[in-house]
């Protein structure tokens, strides 16, 4: 799940900020806002939990209303910067592999899934053009008459024709 140094309290705190149902995949320390607090990727949002005896703040990043992800990794910490519905957020001082595994995690679920049932559909070959069993006839009978085809092969042809009809 991640380091969480300086995060205890909204460690403790964390399931008063979540909805019911709310699943947490990954949890890091990080600052945003110039406050060190805590990371939690949900299953519906990224969420920034700052939960101080003076200062408390929250921010959360529905996952549909985020379009990408940024990872900056440093020799140890790294910057991860999200962009949601116009905006730029970056949560600052996350340990490399967490903060990796949180763009990764959010990317994965941006990514489009290749799921054939959800591709579009191709329209059905158009039909044969239905022929007239009478036209089907009578090119079969100048057909025998010229003696491409034999008497035999014209009558089995012939019934068959007769039979859809």
């Amino acid at each position: 799940m991640g380091s969480k140094f300086g995060a205890k309290r909204e460690i403790r705190r964390l399931v008063d900020y979540l909805w019911e149902g709310e699943v947490v995949h990954h949890l890091a320390g990080g600052t945003y806002g110039g406050g060190l607090g805590l990371v939690a990727l949900t299953g519906h949002r990224l969420l920034f939990l700052r939960d101080g005896w003076v200062n408390k703040a929250t921010e959360d990043f529905p996952l549909e209303k985020i379009s990408s992800v940024q990872w900056r990794s440093g020799l140890t910490q790294g910057v991860l910067t999200v962009f949601a519905s116009g905006n730029k957020a970056e949560i600052k001082q996350l340990l490399n592999p967490d903060g990796k595994s949180i763009a990764d995690a959010i990317r994965n679920r941006l990514a489009p899934v290749d799921n054939p049932s959800s591709a579009p559909t191709p329209p059905p070959p158009p039909a044969a053009p239905s022929e007239d069993p009478l036209e089907t006839l009578r090119r079969l009978g100048e057909l025998r008459d010229m003696g491409v085809v034999t008497e035999a092969e014209f009558e089995a042809k012939k019934a068959q024709i007769l039979r859809r009809i």
